[in-house]
């Protein structure tokens, strides 16, 4: 799995825009942040919610775990060379429906 490929997915999600976070990039939805990369776009940030983040930690052992912020759990960090790219998809999409609005339609793109 590589950036582009989130990036891809990402921005097909509906409300999607790629906006600077400080030293990082994200996506956000309605400007809510639901994804960071950092400079290095070897892995990803993800902002899910914590049934989501406890089964992927479950899951995914080789390529997710914890973020952490000012020592509390906040979501996943992704190492994307290791990662299944149908699995990130689908925390990926997640993620964008934690942070959507509910009244914004929760239906992602088919599959790619």
């Amino acid at each position: 799995m590589n950036l582009a490929q989130v990036r891809l997915h990402a921005k097909s999600l509906q409300d999607v825009t790629e906006e600077p976070h400080h030293h990082f990039s994200s996506f956000r939805v309605r400007g809510k942040i639901f994804v960071t990369f950092p400079p290095d776009e070897e892995h990803i940030h993800l902002f899910v919610d914590e049934a989501d983040r406890e089964r992927a930690l479950l899951l995914y052992p080789e390529f997710v775990e914890k973020l952490l912020w000012g020592g509390k759990v906040v979501g996943l960090r992704i190492a994307l060379a290791a990662a299944e790219p149908a699995a990130v998809k689908s925390l990926v999409t997640s993620a964008w429906k934690n942070k959507a609005p509910k009244t914004a339609s929760a239906k992602p793109p088919a599959s790619r």
